[in-house]
């Protein structure tokens, strides 16, 4: 019951095919860092590792060889943001950008334990990993015991190989039963530009939310910019060049091997601006860019659309705003849709299934905004307004006093309450302060709070007495807390 899943339980073998199908889609120790020792071959891990979609008994981790232990930091930069009406031109092999770290074939497998010192640990066969599938693979986890911190060494060796060449040590959470009271902590982030990243090793917000020690993190879209951060991704290899380099920087490698995640992705992050089904650019297109993205993302098989308990008093919806949206410019009304029929049919089933004291949609996009009056990319806008209308009287009607909004998406900071139907909103916000900008102001019969900085959210759920508690708090950069709303 630690997972609820659109699509209805599979059986193990199911679930196995389409992980290795999505991977290519075509075919406390203080947490060592990665370690080389006696190999076969060379295989390096100069990406670290992620966990995704953990539940009670189940995660995904996700592993990557690379030709070279660390990012190219003496390659050619070509940064900035993209100038229209002459992009920059990339004149050398993408291998030899800065921040490149291209791949190698070899295998890949895991160990793990519930204890730092993996002793007795469960040991997954080789895996193979190749040119077609990135040089990555996706694990499935199973029989995991609920609530329990998991440690894990990820080794990597040549073509063949049965010896480690390299490994990255890491450790990551399960749910807890849908019986347990425990606390529960996670943090949100949301658009992170990589010229803007105010550090050459990452984002502060990185470290910071490492500090608050989360039960695990939701990164809601525009993890990369293809469109707008230079090179413009107008390849398949440009596209996963901006994964390479984003997802190389100390910090993140750091928190993404410590800390369980939950990935969404939007409009930037699959292709380019507002862009929906169809969409081209260059020689890149959104097909591409949905496969591209299951390929970075450790994610569980079936829809992007999907919802995990984490014990008695909370459970996250995440829902999909890209795989089924109609074109912004077609014109408003009962058929313009963002999340499409199913994933409305399968939302509205599971939140009246649910009997979580506090229900929590992390959204890509805003349900309640306010949005600049130009825009028309999401349910706070005019341009999906029937749809957005339609999601916010149904909250009304069936989840009035538990149900909270929490989105990505906007480079600014907010706490919403939608003037007819009472909808809470919480905007993370920018991954930096240098990515803030672009809001229509403070608006006092919405807002409870606006402020045009980066940082993120971090959310806590816990019990006084017997009475469940929810607690938002808007942080800075650093960590600080610069808003608190509980209920």
């Amino acid at each position: 019951m630690g997972e609820r899943s659109g699509e209805g339980s599979r059986s193990r073998r199911e679930l196995l095919t389409e992980l290795t199908a999505l991977a290519g889609l075509g075919a406390s120790e203080a947490l060592l860092p990665a370690a080389p020792v006696a190999a076969q071959g060379t295989a390096h891990q100069a990406m670290g590792t992620r966990v995704g979609d953990a539940a009670d008994s189940t995660a995904v981790v996700w592993c990557r060889i690379t030709s070279a232990a660390t990012r190219n930091n003496q390659g050619v930069v070509v940064s900035g943001r993209v100038n229209r009406q002459a992009p920059a031109r990339v004149t050398v092999p993408v291998d030899q950008l800065e921040g490149a770290c291209p791949g190698a074939a070899g295998r890949v497998r895991l160990r793990y334990a519930p204890n730092p010192e993996l002793r007795d640990a469960r040991t997954t066969p080789w895996a193979d990993v190749s040119e077609r599938e990135d040089f990555l693979h996706h694990f499935l986890l199973e029989n995991l015991q609920p609530g329990t911190t998991y440690h894990y060494v990820s080794e990597a060796t040549g073509p063949g190989g049965t010896r480690a060449a390299s490994t990255v040590r890491g450790r990551f959470a399960t749910a807890p039963r849908p019986s347990s009271t425990a606390p529960v902590r996670f943090c949100v982030m949301t658009c992170q530009g990589y010229h803007d990243r105010g550090h050459p090793d990452g984002h502060a917000i990185y470290p910071a939310m490492l500090r608050l020690d989360p039960h695990f993190t939701c990164l809601t879209g525009d993890l990369v910019y293809y469109d707008s951060n230079e090179p413009q991704a107008v390849t398949p290899r440009l596209a996963r060049y901006h994964w390479e380099r984003m997802f190389s920087l100390p910090r993140l490698v750091e928190f993404t091997r410590s800390v369980g995640t939950y990935w969404l992705k939007d409009d930037h992050d699959t292709l380019s601006d507002d862009s929906a089904p169809g969409a081209v650019m260059g020689d890149f297109t959104f097909a591409e860019g949905q496969r591209i993205f299951r390929q970075q993302a450790p994610m569980r098989p079936g829809p992007a659309y999907r919802t995990f308990r984490w014990g008695r008093d909370l459970q996250i919806w995440l829902t999909d705003g890209r795989d089924y949206r109609s074109p912004k410019t077609m014109p408003d009304g009962p058929q313009k849709t963002i999340w499409g029929r199913v994933q409305k049919e399968w939302f509205q089933r599971t939140v009246r299934e649910s009997d979580a004291a506090w229900k929590v949609l992390v959204s890509p996009t805003p349900l309640v905004g306010p949005d600049r009056p130009q825009k028309n990319d999401n349910h706070s806008n005019r341009g999906y307004q029937h749809e957005g209308d339609e999601l916010r009287a149904w909250l009304r009607t069936h989840v009035p006093d538990n149900f909270f909004v929490v989105c990505g998406d906007r480079h600014w900071q907010y706490h919403s309450v939608h003037p007819d139907t009472g909808l809470h909103e919480f905007s993370a916000g920018p991954a930096s302060d240098e990515h803030a900008g672009g809001t229509p102001g403070h608006d006092p019969r919405i807002h409870r709070f606006h402020r045009v900085l980066g940082g993120f959210l971090s959310v806590s759920v816990g019990r006084t007495g017997e009475k469940p508690t929810i607690r938002f708090e808007h942080r800075d950069v650093t960590g600080q807390v610069v808003y608190t709303f509980e209920k």
